[in-house]
């Protein structure tokens, strides 16, 4: 395999416009199920920063929050390494008319934006595709003091989950690696709050009864179970699927 960083985001572009042109991963689906409290609360938070803000969508590919976004916020910029997912974005975007919105082909750990450009940042699912020192990096710089990042993403420690993900390689790139805890410590390197909450546990066993009456039921139990197990016993935290992240203040870069 060609090593270095322009393979690898050349591998991840091919992979994501092959994806994004066959209109998602449907065979993990059926999974996603088990995640609508964390992606609730990822909605809640970015809506939280959205009004009358300058946002960016860090990855704004499959499962996109740019249009949900974008009639509350005074601009907003989609960036995606994918070209297709760009292309995709735009065309939505012209068939919703919302003109205050830009897509742009771009690579997330080299951002062609000035310092101090956006108010809020929020992305799904990108964070653990990427150089995280990179990124966090970035992210610092092209937010204002004041603002804040919102994102959901995979953690990677539970023992189940990864067996799964051992045994499914053609469901996700080769380089990519879901965060771990000290991926997530690390990012108190570049802001001044970091802020995880944890989600899909126990509610993983619901995924077999969503096509049941009383699903949703279940559902909810099973998630307050497991936001109770992590309140509880705080380590087991590490084996949710599910992280949303929220990262404020960022710091200025290090003087060298």
């Amino acid at each position: 395999m060609t090593t270095g960083p322009d393979a690898r985001h050349e591998r991840e572009r091919q992979f994501h416009n092959e994806v994004f042109a066959a209109g998602g991963r449907q065979t993990v689906h059926k999974y996603y199920t088990a995640t609508a409290p964390a992606q609730e609360r990822f909605r809640s938070l970015a809506a939280k920063g959205a009004a009358e803000a300058t946002v960016l969508e860090y990855g704004c590919g499959q499962g996109s929050a740019a249009f949900a976004l974008a009639p509350r916020a005074a601009r907003l910029t989609g960036v995606d390494l994918s070209d297709v997912a760009i292309a995709q974005a735009k065309q939505r975007a012209k068939e919703q008319d919302l003109p205050n919105t830009a897509f742009l082909v771009m690579n997330a750990e080299a951002l062609a934006f000035p310092a101090d450009s956006f108010d809020l940042v929020v992305g799904i699912a990108i964070l653990h595709h990427l150089d995280l020192r990179k990124a966090y990096g970035e992210l610092a710089r092209v937010l204002r003091p004041s603002g804040r990042a919102v994102f959901l993403e995979p953690l990677g420690h539970n023992p189940l989950i990864n067996w799964y993900r051992d045994r499914t390689p053609g469901l996700r790139t080769p380089d990519e690696r879901p965060l771990r805890m000290d991926d997530i410590r690390l990012a108190s390197a570049y802001f001044r709050r970091v802020h995880a909450s944890y989600f899909t546990l126990l509610s993983l066993a619901a995924v077999p009864f969503r096509n049941l009456p009383g699903f949703s039921v279940l559902a909810r139990l099973l998630h307050g179970a497991d936001q109770a197990l992590f309140t509880l016993v705080p380590p087991l935290r590490r084996h949710a699927w599910i992280t949303v992240l929220e990262l404020d203040a960022p710091l200025a870069p290090a003087v060298e």
